[in-house]
C-alpha cells in the first residue's frame, strides 16, 4: 500500500509548504465548499455566500482562510458572529468560542467585489475578465481571487457551486450540472464536485458557448466552443475519445464522471488545468491539429495532478513528468515518433542548454521551467527501461488506482516502484530526481 501524504499544517497562517507556504492554513482541514454566486458580466461583480464545513486538527481560538480583494460584510462561525480583519490575502477569524480539536465546524462569509486576479512571480493568476465573459485559471494561488479557502493543494474538499448569471451565458463549473433555472433575464447552474478536490482545480468558465459531445464512453466526454470556432474545435478534438481510452489502458480508469474541453473566444498564453476540465484559448484551434499533444497533455492530468495531486509544491514533477510522457505516448500509438525518439530529442536539447535543476525540488521560482516537465518525463522514460514494460505499466496504474483522489510525495512515487520492481532503486532514482547533471540515457 503506498503511505499517504498528510498536509503540512504548522500554523494559523502558513501551510508549511516548502515552496508557498503563506498559501494555505493550518489548524484545520475543509470537507466541503458550498458557494453561491451571483455575477455580472458587464461591471464584473461578483456576490458570493460561501459555507465552509471544516474539522479542526488543534484547538482553535482563531484561524485563517485566504481571500483575495472583496469587501466581506459578515463572518459567522457555527451560527455565531465571529470577529474578523484582513492582512494582505488573509481573512482573519476569531470565532466566539474556541473550536476543539477534532471538533467540526461551519464558517458562513458573505462577501462582494470586482474579482481580480492574483498577482505574483508567474503573473496574474486566478479569476479572470475575456472580451465577452470570464474564466478562472488558478494553479497554483489563484483560488482565492474568487472565494475564501484554504488554498493548499493538500487539503482536498467536495463542492457544491451556484452560479447566476445573465441568461445569454453558459457556465460551465468542475463538476456535475445538477440544475438550472431560468428567471426573466439570468440563469442559475448548479454544480455539484463531490471528489476530493484541491482548491486550484476549481475552475468556473462563463461565455456565449455552445456545448457539443465528444465521446459518451467511459464518461461523457464534451467541448464548449465559441460558434464561430466549432467546426475547427471538432476536427481538433475528432480524437478525443481515442486519447480517453489510450490513457485508461496505460493509467486505469478515468477518476472522473465527466471531461470537459472549453475553447475560450479570446487567446490565452497556456491550457488551463482543472478538475474534470481543461481550457484553451482560440489560438489552440486551428482546425490542423497542431496543438493535439497539448490535448492530451492535460487530459493526462486528471490522473496525475488532479486524481493524484502533490502534497507540496516541490513534488510537481509527478504531475508534470507524467502529463508530458502522455504526450510521447500518444505520439508512438498515432505513427509519430516513438518515445525512444522523442526521449532522445529532449535529452540532447536539455543537455545543449545545460542542466542546473534538481527535478524533485526545482525551488519555487521554477516550479514550471521547462526541465520540469521534460526531465521529468526523462525520469519515467529511464524508469521504463530499468523495469520492462510490463513491471513500469504495472507500477504506473497502482500508482494511480492506489492513491486516486490522494495526495502523495515523490518519496512515495520511489517506495512504490521499488515495491514494484521488487529491489532497492536508490541508485537509478538519486541521479534523474536529485541531481542537476544528466545521467546517461538508457
Amino acid at each position: 500500500m503506498t503511505p499517504k501524504a498528510a498536509p503540512p499544517a504548522p500554523g494559523a497562517e502558513t501551510s508549511g509548504d516548502s515552496y508557498l507556504p503563506e498559501h494555505g492554513n493550518g489548524g484545520y482541514r475543509i470537507t466541503r465548499y458550498t458557494l453561491d454566486l451571483d455575477y455580472r458580466v458587464g461591471p464584473n461583480r461578483l456576490s458570493g455566500h460561501a459555507v465552509l464545513e471544516g474539522v479542526a486538527t488543534q484547538q482553535l481560538s482563531r484561524f485563517s482562510l485566504d481571500l483575495a480583494g472583496f469587501r466581506v460584510g459578515r463572518v459567522q462561525v457555527n451560527g455565531g458572529a465571529a470577529k474578523f480583519s484582513r492582512r494582505g490575502h488573509k481573512l482573519q477569524l476569531r470565532p466566539a468560542k474556541a473550536i476543539p480539536a477534532g471538533s467540526a465546524f461551519l464558517v458562513e462569509i458573505r462577501y462582494v467585489g470586482n474579482p481580480r486576479p492574483v498577482g505574483g512571480r508567474w503573473g496574474d493568476i486566478g479569476w479572470d475578465e475575456l472580451t465577452d465573459g470570464a474564466l478562472v485559471a488558478s494553479q497554483p494561488v489563484g483560488a482565492p481571487s474568487w472565494f475564501p479557502c484554504n488554498d493548499h493543494p493538500a487539503d482536498k474538499a467536495a463542492y457544491r457551486v451556484s452560479v447566476t448569471t445573465a441568461s445569454p451565458y453558459t457556465v460551465l463549473v468542475t463538476g456535475n450540472l445538477v440544475s438550472r433555472r431560468q428567471g426573466a433575464s439570468t440563469t442559475t447552474w448548479v454544480y455539484e464536485r463531490p471528489e476530493p478536490t484541491p482548491t486550484y482545480l476549481m475552475g468556473v468558465q462563463i461565455g456565449r458557448y455552445e456545448q457539443v459531445p465528444l465521446a459518451a464512453e467511459p464518461v461523457p466526454q464534451a467541448v464548449a466552443v465559441p460558434a464561430r470556432l466549432r467546426a475547427a474545435a471538432l476536427h481538433d478534438l475528432g480524437r478525443q475519445g481515442d486519447m480517453m481510452d489510450m490513457l485508461e489502458g496505460f493509467f486505469g480508469p478515468y477518476p472522473f464522471g465527466e471531461y470537459v474541453v472549453v475553447v475560450t473566444d479570446d487567446d490565452l498564453d497556456d491550457p488551463i488545468e482543472a478538475q474534470g476540465m481543461s481550457v484553451f484559448g482560440g489560438n489552440f484551434v486551428d482546425g490542423r491539429r497542431t496543438h493535439e499533444r497539448l490535448l492530451v497533455h492535460e487530459l493526462a492530468h486528471q490522473w496525475f495532478g488532479n486524481s493524484v495531486t502533490v502534497a507540496d509544491w516541490r513534488h510537481i514533477w509527478l504531475n508534470e513528468g507524467f502529463a508530458t510522457y502522455a504526450e510521447w505516448l500518444w505520439s508512438a500509438e498515432t505513427g509519430g515518433p516513438s518515445a525512444d525518439e522523442l526521449a532522445r530529442q529532449w535529452y540532447a536539447t536539455i543537455a545543449g542548454k545545460g542542466t542546473d535543476l534538481v527535478v524533485a525540488d526545482p525551488g519555487v521560482a521554477r516550479m514550471f521551467d521547462e526541465q520540469v516537465y521534460k526531465r521529468g518525463a526523462l525520469t519515467l522514460h529511464a524508469l521504463r527501461h530499468e523495469l520492462g514494460d510490463t513491471v513500469f505499466f504495472a507500477l504506473v496504474r497502482d500508482w494511480a488506482e492506489a492513491n486516486r483522489h490522494a495526495t502523495v510525495t515523490t518519496e512515495a512515487f520511489v517506495a512504490t516502484a521499488e515495491r514494484h520492481a521488487g529491489r532497492a532503486l536508490g541508485a537509478f532514482f538519486h541521479p534523474w530526481l536529485y541531481q542537476p547533471a544528466l545521467p546517461a540515457l538508457p
